[in-house]
């Protein structure tokens, strides 16, 4: 039987991802029987899985297929998979302090991370893990391999988006390997050249690069290879988590931001929307849910305790670190949070567009869909036919809770401000006849003291 590896596993020589039966798996090739020996034996994965850093596997028998391999892993179970593109600022952050972390107490056992891509890093059960077994390599006297790796994919990201804009790292989709420290340098306020830990690990880095850019190979391995002791990696390393410990958001502001402190239901109003949400949801009892357009998670919330995966995403960039922030406060373990613009989900991207799936194809299957005050901004923002958001959320889920925006909306009244008002056809009439072609609308809730309405429906 042939297996092949999985899209997104071809380019580490040490190993290699497959699925099977609904299962992943990873295969541990033979040049790697020494690493990974020292990483079982040494205390480093015991270390590792007890701290909840790195996620722990199950060695499994071996299948004739497999027979040249050295080991065949079984990876702990990781509830959704999100990329660096669409976390939020402090989740980017925590992905790099316990990147750091785990290279920092690698060195303990002997152990460094030939590796510090983002992609090895995944939110699992509300916290970032890593998630490569095979990145560790035994420790020797040299600089950190994953050095510029980690600029790249954390450090620079993070900068952009102090200094930038905390959605700018989106372009993370074009750079799959992050963005070039050339790039990074030349994108980064001037200002930033006089905070050493910019100057010295983006700006810096960025001209040692530059410099041996035409260099022959050999050339730049006489003159760049050198000694570096346990100490000083050690302290190499705390400087790195110091430059991005340092490394704060600014006091930005954003259009959805703050959206609670300013929606136009009343209290009795905002309070009763949550009762049919709750009576929808007990009735189609989902094991996962997508709240798209989900804010800080005020709705979400309710769900957690009815699914056993609710994926929460948003456009606004600061609505996502938020609620993130609130996730990490209460302990919330079966939310995923992340930014995603429901009208340009990121697509697959690497080779084939298979390294790294699209949105909706992780999306895709998910017991409920969930859009509430989301139809207006769809409708009249993107000017997207009501035909249309039904039918992409259709291709979604079989189940989907909707609220319904009216004209006479402040909210509505507030988008036609600026632009004529040429949506004859907006209204809760044609609305429903839309839907109706591809949902049975199982309940209609009016919320109160409001004319929105809520709605049920199930996929025809």
């Amino acid at each position: 039987m042939m297996i092949d590896n999985h899209p997104s596993s071809f380019r580490d020589p040490s190993g290699f991802i497959f699925q099977k039966d609904d299962h992943i798996y990873r295969c541990v090739n033979q040049r790697y029987s020494n690493e990974y020996d020292t990483l079982m034996n040494s205390g480093l994965y015991e270390e590792l899985t007890s701290r909840s850093l790195l996620i722990p596997h199950q060695e499994v028998a071996f299948t004739e297929e497999f027979s040249h391999q050295y080991k065949i892993i079984q990876p702990g179970f990781i509830e959704f998979i999100s990329y660096p593109y669409e976390w939020s600022f402090s989740q980017l952050k925590d992905a790099a302090l316990v990147t750091l972390e785990i290279q920092m107490t690698a060195m303990k056992f002997g152990m460094s991370l030939k590796d510090a891509t983002a992609y090895n890093v995944q939110f699992h059960k509300g916290k970032p893990v890593f998630v490569d077994t095979l990145s560790f390599e035994i420790l020797e006297e040299k600089p950190w391999v994953a050095y510029k790796q980690f600029c790249q994919h954390f450090l620079g990201p993070l900068l952009l988006m102090k200094h930038i804009d905390p959605g700018v790292h989106k372009i993370l989709t074009e750079y799959l390997d992050g963005i070039p420290l050339q790039v990074l340098s030349r994108m980064l306020p001037l200002k930033t050249w006089t905070n050493i830990g910019t100057l010295i690990h983006i700006h810096l880095h960025a001209r040692s690069q530059n410099k041996y850019a035409h260099v022959h190979s050999d050339e730049i391995k006489q003159k760049t290879t050198q000694s570096m002791s346990y100490n000083q990696l050690l302290g190499f390393i705390t400087s790195l988590k110091s430059a991005v410990t340092s490394c704060k958001l600014h006091d930005v502001k954003t259009e959805w931001g703050d959206y609670y402190n300013f929606h136009n239901y009343s209290k009795r109003g905002f309070q009763h929307k949550k009762q049919p949400i709750s009576e929808y949801v007990d009735q189609v009892q989902p094991h996962s849910v997508l709240d798209i357009g989900g804010n800080v998670g005020e709705f979400s919330k309710i769900l957690t305790d009815k699914a056993t995966l609710v994926i929460n995403t948003d456009i606004d960039p600061l609505a996502v670190e938020a609620n993130y922030q609130e996730i990490k406060k209460t302990n919330i373990s079966n939310m995923v949070v992340m930014m995603n613009d429901i009208t340009n989900p990121p697509s697959g991207i690497g080779l084939l567009n298979q390294e790294r799936e699209s949105f909706l194809d992780r999306v895709h299957g998910v017991d409920l869909v969930m859009a509430l005050a989301l139809i207006h901004h769809l409708a009249i923002s993107n000017n997207i036919p009501f035909k249309n958001i039904a039918r992409m959320f259709s291709t979604i889920s079989e189940n989907l809770i909707i609220e319904f925006v009216p004209k006479s909306d402040s909210h509505v009244k507030t988008l036609l401000q600026t632009r004529a008002d040429i949506f004859d056809s907006y209204n809760k009439e044609s609305f429903e006849k839309n839907f109706g072609s591809f949902y049975e609308i199982i309940k209609t809730t009016n919320i109160t003291e409001s004319e929105r309405f809520l709605y049920l429906m199930k996929r025809k």
